[in-house]
């Protein structure tokens, strides 16, 4: 039997750069250290800092105001910038982890809706990264991750929008997708934010998937890349797995 191996297989540069600052962190600090939610979407990882002392928390408003004399490591899907406000009130030491490429995009959101531009966000509504974003818009924002939601966005014609994509979105859904909203006639200013090195695992994972006999996707079960790829792979091959541990094969 031969096994192939996807090159691009294993974290991106964001992820690992997190995963290797909340180490960091862990091994060095005195402080009580909190991550913003999961530093990701991966239950093995999430264990295994938990058994050295770091905790992930969501942060409602209870838990913050519990928050005193601790380390928070925000994680690679970054967050609004009302979290940094809370955090710098509580005088917590903020580790900032937060994936270049995402702060790009809060970067890019903040500056174009100030100068009065309508955000559009290409992503999955709920996906952190995605409300991060979000929390970095002046005013409010579309979110839009189907036809319906493309379709369904009623603004004046020739309105100045700015969209931007969750980086781990699909190329093809997204330029479908702004394909869609393009036909509305708005002044767009289309700002493909999808990350470099998702896109080549996804071109890669449908490359392989389409020549195999069967496929094995292994990734958290939340991890919003992992589940694009699996249903990328599913696409091309339906003796598709999607697994997250050896003991999923049993």
């Amino acid at each position: 039997m031969e096994i192939i191996l996807a090159k691009k297989a294993g974290f991106c540069f964001g992820v690992q750069k997190a995963i290797d600052m909340v180490y960091d962190e862990a091994n060095s600090s005195n402080n009580n250290i909190y991550t913003y939610g999961p530093i990701i979407h991966n239950e093995e990882v999430v264990s295994d800092l938990e058994s050295k002392g770091v905790k992930a928390i969501n942060f409602d408003e209870k838990e913050l105001n519990d928050l005193s004399d601790c380390t928070v490591v925000i994680r690679s899907h970054g967050v609004g910038k009302n979290i940094y406000d809370s955090l710098e009130q509580k005088n917590c030491d903020v580790v900032d982890a937060t994936c270049p490429f995402v702060k790009k995009i809060h970067n890019i959101v903040k500056e174009e809706s100030e100068k009065g531009k309508t955000i559009i966000i290409v992503g999955s509504e709920y996906h952190p990264e995605v409300e991060g974003i979000k929390g970095w818009v002046n005013g409010d924002a579309f979110i839009v991750d189907n036809e319906e939601d493309a379709r369904g966005i009623d603004l004046d014609s020739n309105t100045p929008v700015c969209i931007v994509s969750q980086t781990t979105y699909n190329p093809e859904k997204f330029a479908k997708l702004v394909e869609i909203i393009g036909e509305k006639g708005y002044d767009s200013n289309v700002v493909n934010t999808i990350c470099n090195a998702t896109n080549e695992r996804q071109k890669e994972a449908k490359e392989i998937a389409g020549k195999v006999d069967a496929m094995i996707v292994i990734g958290g079960k939340n991890s919003s890349n992992t589940q694009k790829l699996y249903e990328i792979c599913k696409n091309e091959c339906e003796n598709t797995f999607y697994i997250q541990t050896a003991k999923d094969m049993d």
